[in-house]
């Protein structure tokens, strides 16, 4: 049986490489931004999900998902990237939610 290999990049910010507060290595609004994004697209069948790395429709995860994001847009400053996420995660529901007859 062929022995399965994959890679890890660490992608963290560092202190040194910026002085931003993103380089302790703390959450920082982005990442979770991305996160929920990727939940959206989970549950829309756009991308596998990490666990199984099955794609499926899950209307309830990409709605939770996209609530949410919608939410943090009423009250976020970084709102260039969080429209830009939610405008692309809503098309993208719309789509794959008529395809699907729901």
């Amino acid at each position: 049986m062929e022995e399965e290999r994959f890679k890890v990049t660490d992608r963290r910010h560092h202190a040194a490489d910026s002085p931003s507060p993103q380089g302790t290595g703390a959450p920082d609004l982005s990442g979770l931004l991305v996160m929920l994004m990727g939940w959206a697209l989970i549950g829309l069948g756009e991308a596998p999900d990490p666990a199984t790395g099955e794609r499926r429709l899950d209307f309830p995860q990409a709605r939770q998902a996209i609530e949410t994001l919608r939410l943090l847009r009423e009250t976020e400053s970084e709102s260039g990237l969080l429209e830009e996420l939610l405008y692309d995660v809503q098309m993208r529901y719309v789509r794959i939610a008529k395809a699907a007859g729901g």
